[in-house]
C-alpha cells in the first residue's frame, strides 16, 4: 500500500512530467489498451468512474476509481478523490493498492506542465490558474516547472478560497521566484497572461476567450462532462492549434470541445492531434510566437498506469509504502 506521503517521497512533478511524456509516447505507438472511462451519477451528488487500462511494454494492467464530488470542498474533504491498483503480470493478483488521489494530482498537474513545456513560448512571464482546489497546486506547481513565470494570478468564484490557497503555495512558488496574486476577476486574471490554465468542476466557461492574448498557451484541466465546459467558445476558435490529450476520450467526454462542434463552429480537423502525436514529431505544435495553442485534457488509464507503474518500482527500491 502506497500513500500519498510515500508518492511524495518518491516522485517529483519533474519525474510526473516525464513518466507523462512516456505514456502518450506508448499511447500513441498504440502499446496501451483501454477504454473510455465508465462514469456513474451519484444521485446528483458527484460522478465515480472506472478507468482500467493495459500497457504492454511492462506489462502492467491496473484501474483507477476516482470519484468527483463537488459538495466535499464543504466538508473538508477532496473534491477528486481516488484509488489506483495495480495487477501483477505474474499472476494477475492485485499488488499494490496507490493513493490515487494523490497521483491523480501529480499526473493531472504534470499534463498541463507538459504540455505547456511543449506549446508555450519559451519567454513566458505571466500565468493565470482558475481554480484553487486540490488539483490546482500540482497544476501551479507543473506551470512553474517548465516556464520561469514571475507571477500567476489566481481566480476562484468562491473567492473566500484565494487567499488561503496564495498562502498555502507562496512557500513553493518562491522557490521557483515567481509571485502569486489574487486577481479581482477573471478578466485581470487572463489579461496578459502568457500561460492560462483552468483546473474547476465548472459548468459554465469561467473567463473570456477573446480577452486571451495573442501568444498565450491554454490548458483545459478540470471539466469532463459533454454539457460542461470551462472553456468558452472563443478561445475555441480562436486557437490557432489544439492538442487533446486523447481523441477518443475527447469525443466522448470534452464539452469544451464537443459544444463548439455541436454548433458547427468548430471540426474534428481542427485539432491538430493529440500530444503523442507532438511528442512523436507526427504533428507540429507552435508555429509562431503569435499563435495561440490550447490543450484539452480529461485524462485517460494509460497516464495513470504508467505513473503508477513507476511509483510502485520506486517505492520498493527505497523500502517504503507499506506490506500487506
Amino acid at each position: 500500500m502506497i500513500g500519498a506521503e510515500d508518492i511524495r517521497k518518491a516522485f517529483s512533478m519533474r519525474d510526473a512530467i516525464e513518466s507523462n511524456r512516456e505514456a502518450f509516447a506508448i499511447q500513441a505507438e498504440g502499446k496501451a489498451k483501454l477504454s473510455v472511462r465508465t462514469s456513474f451519477n451519484v444521485e446528483g451528488r458527484g460522478i465515480s468512474s472506472f478507468m482500467p487500462g493495459y500497457v504492454s511494454s511492462f506489462p502492467r494492467v491496473g484501474v483507477k476509481i476516482v470519484s468527483t464530488f463537488p459538495g466535499n470542498a464543504e466538508k473538508n474533504l477532496p473534491v477528486v478523490g481516488a484509488t489506483v491498483l495495480l495487477l501483477d503480470p505474474e499472476t494477475g493478483l492485485v499488488d499494490a493498492l496507490i493513493d490515487g488521489t494523490e497521483l491523480t494530482r501529480l499526473r493531472t498537474g504534470a499534463v498541463s506542465g507538459l504540455a505547456t513545456e511543449l506549446l508555450a513560448n519559451e519567454g513566458a512571464e505571466i500565468g493565470a490558474l482558475f481554480g484553487t482546489g486540490g488539483q490546482a497546486a500540482s497544476q501551479l506547481e507543473a506551470m512553474l516547472n517548465v516556464r520561469k513565470l514571475r507571477e500567476v494570478r489566481v481566480y476562484d468564484v468562491m473567492r473566500d478560497r484565494i487567499a488561503p490557497f496564495i498562502e498555502r503555495v507562496s512557500a513553493m512558488a518562491s522557490r521557483f521566484g515567481a509571485r502569486i496574486a489574487e486577481a479581482p476577476s477573471p478578466d485581470a486574471a487572463v489579461e496578459g497572461a502568457d500561460v492560462i490554465t483552468s483546473v474547476t468542476t465548472a459548468s459554465d466557461p469561467v473567463f473570456d476567450g477573446s480577452l486571451v492574448k495573442a501568444g498565450a498557451h491554454v490548458n483545459g484541466v478540470g471539466t469532463y462532462e459533454p454539457h460542461k465546459r470551462e472553456l468558452d467558445e472563443a478561445i475555441i476558435c480562436r486557437a490557432d492549434r489544439i492538442f487533446v490529450d486523447n481523441m477518443e476520450a475527447i469525443m466522448a467526454e470534452a464539452g469544451d470541445i464537443l459544444i463548439p462542434m455541436k454548433d458547427g463552429k468548430l471540426a474534428k480537423e481542427d485539432i491538430a492531434g493529440e500530444l503523442g502525436d507532438l511528442i512523436l514529431g507526427r504533428s507540429e505544435g507552435r508555429k509562431s510566437k503569435e499563435q495561440i495553442t490550447l490543450m484539452k485534457t480529461v485524462g485517460f488509464a494509460t497516464l495513470d498506469i504508467v505513473i503508477a507503474h513507476k511509483i510502485f518500482n520506486k517505492a520498493v527500491e527505497m523500502g517504503i509504502g507499506a506490506d500487506l
